[in-house]
C-alpha cells in the first residue's frame, strides 16, 4: 500500500519548521550516526540530532498535524508513532537501497515500537532540487516519488526503497515509523478502501441502513485485526 497524503501540513507550519531546521547549525549531524549495520555504507545524508531542542519543536508541529489529519488516521492506523526525524541530502547524497530495521526503540520512552508504516514528509519544493527521488520497490515495481513540500507518502516499511542521489540543491525531508492497530499491509488496505467508501456513501446521503452495516463490518474487522 503506497498512499500519498497531500497537503499534510498547511503554508504556516511548514513555513515555521524549514525555518527552524534552516537555522538548526551544529544540529546538523551525519546521518549515520542512527543507520544500522547493513544501512551505514549506504547512508549519505545529514540529519537532525534527536536530542535537540529544535527536533523536539519540529516534531511536536509534526505530530499535531498528523493527529488532526483523517487520510494518515485512515490509512496507517496509529498506534503508535516514532518522534518525527529530519534529514537534508545536499549535491552528491543519497542513500541506496534498504529496507528499514524491523524495530525501533522510542528515544524518549525506551520502548519499542515495531516499524509496520514508513512515512516520508517532503520539505523542500521539487523544484528546489534535482534528484533526490524517493523510490520504493513492491510488487507491482519501482515507484518513483517526488511530491510538493508539505505533502507526504505512506509505504510499508518491508518495502525495498532508496533516495537517489542529488545533483543540485538541498532536499529536505521529514521521516518516521508507525506501529500501527493491524500489522498486515493487506488488512490496513482492504480497512482504508472500506472507510474511504463509507465517506463517500456519506457524502451522498445514500441508504442509511446499509452505511450502517458497512461501518458494522468496518469495526468488527478492525476489532478482530487489531494488536494493541
Amino acid at each position: 500500500m503506497l498512499i500519498t497524503i497531500p497537503q499534510l501540513l498547511d503554508p504556516a507550519t511548514l513555513q515555521t519548521v524549514r525555518g527552524l531546521l534552516e537555522a538548526a547549525g551544529p544540529a546538523w549531524v551525519d546521518g549515520r550516526v542512527t543507520a544500522g549495520y547493513q544501512g551505514a555504507p549506504l547512508k549519505f545524508n545529514q540529519q537532525i540530532d534527536e536530542r535537540a531542542e529544535v527536533a523536539l519543536q519540529c516534531q511536536h508541529l509534526i505530530v499535531a498535524a498528523l493527529e488532526r489529519h483523517p487520510r494518515f488516521i485512515s490509512a496507517a492506523l496509529p498506534n503508535l508513532i516514532y518522534p518525527p526525524m529530519f534529514n537534508r541530502y545536499g549535491e552528491g547524497m543519497g542513500f541506496g537501497a534498504h529496507v528499514d530495521g524491523s524495530v525501533r526503540i522510542h528515544p524518549h520512552t525506551g520502548r519499542k515500537l515495531r516499524t509496520d508504516v514508513s512515512a516520508t514528509l517532503f520539505l523542500a519544493e521539487p523544484a528546489e532540487y534535482d534528484g533526490g527521488e524517493l523510490q520504493i520497490e513492491d510488487s507491482y515495481g519501482m515507484h518513483s516519488v517526488k511530491l510538493a513540500a508539505g505533502d507526504m507518502v505512506l509505504y510499508p516499511a518491508t518495502s525495498l526503497h532508496s533516495v537517489t542521489p542529488v545533483t543540485r540543491g538541498v532536499r529536505m525531508g521529514c521521516f518516521f515509523w508507525v506501529q500501527s492497530l493491524v500489522r498486515d499491509d493487506g488488512q490496513r488496505q482492504m480497512l482504508f478502501d472500506m472507510d474511504n467508501a463509507i465517506q463517500r456513501l456519506n457524502q451522498t446521503d445514500a441508504d442509511a441502513q446499509a452505511r450502517r452495516t458497512l461501518v458494522g463490518c468496518y469495526h468488527n474487522l478492525l476489532r478482530q485485526w487489531s494488536d494493541t
